[in-house]
């Protein structure tokens, strides 16, 4: 097994995943949340996800249930362009699959039941607490330059 290198381009992480919201945290720092499948969409029984898109179109929101991370980290070299600290709310999904599909192929809402893991996230407990009202925030997009 080689080494790969540290620097360079970000990944393709070659798995399926939902971008799901962003907002700003302040002046440095920016929130991004994503749900990833624990299986592929493709996975998923065709007839169950168009049952939860009908019942989506009549104004039922489902919920789906998750193991989230909060991950709060920098670039380690400040290249002057866009240096920012990136927060990750990362939502491992355990049940809803079908759900979230639906949701995403509909451009529906899907209520997520969110166990936020802090032993296994890069934030401080002080970070954490402030998701809350972070995800309370309208959705913005980062600007940049």
């Amino acid at each position: 097994m080689g080494s790969r290198p540290v620097l360079g381009p970000p990944r393709v992480p070659h798995t399926p995943y939902y971008r799901t919201f962003e907002t700003r945290v302040d002046e440095d720092a920016h929130l991004y949340e994503f749900v990833v499948p624990m299986v592929p969409p493709t996975w998923n029984e065709r007839e169950r996800v168009e049952e939860y898109v009908a019942l989506m179109e009549r104004e039922t929101i489902p919920t789906a249930v998750a193991i989230s991370t909060l991950d709060v980290c920098q670039p380690a070299m400040d290249r002057a362009d866009d240096y920012f600290v990136h927060w990750g709310l990362t939502h491992f999904l355990l049940d809803g699959h079908h759900k979230m599909e639906a949701a995403a192929t509909a451009g529906r809402p899907v209520r997520l039941l969110s166990l936020l893991t802090l032993g296994e996230s890069l934030a401080r407990v002080e970070d954490a607490a402030r998701v809350p009202a972070l995800r309370a925030q309208p959705r913005s997009p980062r600007a940049t330059g």
